[in-house]
């Protein structure tokens, strides 16, 4: 009988291309991988993978248990499923994945409530951007992720994933302490032409909105600074360098020589939960979403 972990990594190397991508989805070593792929191609008695340049690419015969493969690990979810479903408990192990304020702002209130209530559950977290942890869901590596999106930056998400609305999260300016808006009630995106930011890289949803928001003034905003992690800001921000726009969720108490400053209009960005549509029935996910719901309500807004 053909081992079941083996046809995972089998699949995982035919969806991700290489032996360190699919280590990589699945939280093993490349060793690990090449180990049971080894193993499964004695088991068969078939020849799965061949040498190409540097790398490896697989067999007609492996594209073809690969696909196998695919449709058992598809009958295995459904069966799990409908296992948990009339047990009617959350039971078994949950993939959360988070991006990192959510991670920081949300989870803490989230995680002792969900595992308090369902003991039976095996909740694994994992931090991930939008766009990554939407395309996880969607190939069933994560089971429930926590994403956001901006008004005028929607983040797209494939038909078979549903998503519920956490909330909104507001963003102010964070300016120096000594800088000439500190003092103000409100500013506006004019008032901020010819200002070097801070803000993530390119690609990021954060740095995607600044941009079409400063565009809306005519003006191409100068990022001088691409910095990830918000702390990094912030305390670039306490020494007098830039300006900044962070959202308040997972922010914390802001450092000395910062201060927060409302812009107008008033930005925000929108907090959903998102799952495959296909394990909506699962009582883990149930409980997941529910349990992030109840934390966005009590958590910390400082």
């Amino acid at each position: 009988m053909i081992d079941l972990g083996r046809l995972r990594a089998l699949h995982a190397v035919a969806l991700y291309g290489s032996v360190g991508s699919a280590a990589d989805a699945l939280g093993y070593t490349p060793s690990a991988i090449s180990q049971q792929l080894a193993k499964l191609e004695r088991e068969t008695r078939t020849t799965l993978l061949e040498k190409r340049g540097r790398g490896i690419v697989l067999t007609d015969a492996a594209q073809q248990l690969a696909t196998t493969a695919a449709q058992v690990l598809e009958l295995v979810e459904e069966a799990e499923l409908k296992l948990e479903e009339q047990r009617g408990q959350a039971i078994g192990e949950l993939m959360l994945a988070a991006f990192p304020t959510a991670a920081r702002g949300l989870l803490p209130v989230a995680l002792p409530r969900l595992m308090e209530e369902n003991p039976a559950l095996d909740v694994r977290v994992v931090e991930s951007d939008p766009p990554d942890a939407v395309a996880a869901v969607q190939r069933g590596e994560v089971h429930v992720a926590v994403v956001h999106d901006w008004h005028n930056t929607p983040l797209a998400l494939p038909d078979e994933v549903s998503r519920v609305k956490l909330g909104t999260d507001p963003a102010d300016i964070l300016l120096p302490a000594t800088h000439r808006l500190a003092g103000k009630e409100s500013v506006r995106a004019t008032d901020l032409i010819g200002e070097r930011w801070i803000c993530q890289p390119v690609g990021s949803i954060c740095h995607d909105w600044l941009i079409r928001t400063m565009r809306q003034t005519g003006v191409e905003p100068e990022v001088a600074y691409s910095v990830a992690e918000y702390q990094t800001q912030l305390a670039m921000l306490a020494r007098g360098i830039g300006i900044g726009l962070l959202p308040r969720l997972g922010r914390g108490p802001l450092p000395d020589g910062v201060v927060a400053v409302p812009l107008l209009p008033a930005p925000s960005r929108r907090l959903y939960a998102v799952w495959r549509t296909a394990t909506a029935r699962r009582p883990a996910v149930a409980a997941t979403v529910a349990a992030l719901k109840a934390a966005w309500r009590d958590r910390d807004t400082a």
